[in-house]
């Protein structure tokens, strides 16, 4: 849960902040016009996956907003070319857009992801939603903030007094049609009480950040840009995100980009629910 907090005095956090709500302003923009049926671009990349003029134009803005905030920090962005990134210890992580298709569903459930890393770890987060003016931020060590930029009031974590396990709330996207989320389901639901909800892209990881969903299987494909800032924020909270054998995924460290599926959790009880889950699939 978030309640009201002073301003952070931390120059990294405002910076990013004051970036993101540009960049979201460029988002919504883009998606009023698309919505009320103006001419928009979209192409489709060698994996299939639809890009927009949005994604390039926030990408365009991010990226020359971060060269002046820390010009010798690398950008690994969906959208740029990423043939040295082997070389880089550090560097900031982008996905401009995350959730095309929800935008091009005409479903506000977009994010703007932007993450940190330190030598394969997420050090520092953020996670926007332009279509409620939300800004989720944090280092790893610390509890996250919330920004409001329509009230401009902002907020902190706190781990709530009373925590109950059940119903175990469970986040799923829109196009989660895999026999194996089903057999998830079927063999949760065996053992525990639960609710789902669906939601789409890194929108689920702010849902997690603010208690309304417990435990998130993916078993689809995703890329480092699309869990990092996620992962960084509930591993904050003291929750997590791991491979499906239990691994914490790391970043830019592997030869691909591209992640296998995974586990999201908000407290740590909930992994070991869904890896006993997991291990009664494969029986």
């Amino acid at each position: 849960m978030f309640v009201p907090s002073d301003r952070p005095n931390d120059e990294l956090v405002h910076a990013v902040v004051q970036i993101l709500q540009q960049a979201s302003e460029i988002i919504r923009q883009e998606y009023l016009n698309f919505c009320q049926g103006e001419k928009f671009h979209v192409q489709t990349k060698h994996d299939d996956s639809p890009v927009t003029q949005a994604d390039l134009k926030a990408n365009q803005f991010i990226e020359a907003a971060l060269q002046e905030l820390t010009p010798t920090l690398p950008l690994l962005s969906e959208e740029n070319e990423h043939h040295e990134r082997h070389a880089w210890s550090r560097c900031w992580l982008l996905d401009p857009l995350d959730g095309t298709k929800e935008f091009l569903h005409q479903r506000p459930e977009f994010t703007i992801n932007l993450s940190q890393i330190e030598n394969g770890k997420t050090s520092f987060s953020a996670i926007a939603i332009p279509a409620q003016q939300l800004i989720y931020i944090g280092y790893l060590d610390q509890h996250p903030y919330k920004y409001d930029a329509e009230q401009q009031q902002w907020y902190i974590y706190q781990i709530p007094e009373t925590q109950t396990l059940e119903p175990i709330h469970v986040g799923l996207s829109h196009r989660s049609k895999q026999p194996e989320y089903q057999q998830f389901i079927d063999i949760l639901q065996q053992q525990h009480a639960i609710e789902t909800s669906q939601a789409g892209s890194a929108y689920k990881f702010c849902m997690m950040l603010e208690g309304k969903i417990d435990l998130y299987p993916r078993f689809h494909p995703t890329s480092e840009w699309d869990t990092s800032a996620g992962q960084g924020l509930l591993e904050s909270i003291g929750g997590g995100l791991v491979s499906l054998s239990g691994e914490p995924f790391i970043y830019n460290q592997r030869r691909r980009l591209l992640n296998d599926g995974f586990i999201a959790f908000s407290q740590p009880a909930y992994q070991e629910i869904a890896l006993n889950v997991l291990r009664l699939m494969t029986k």
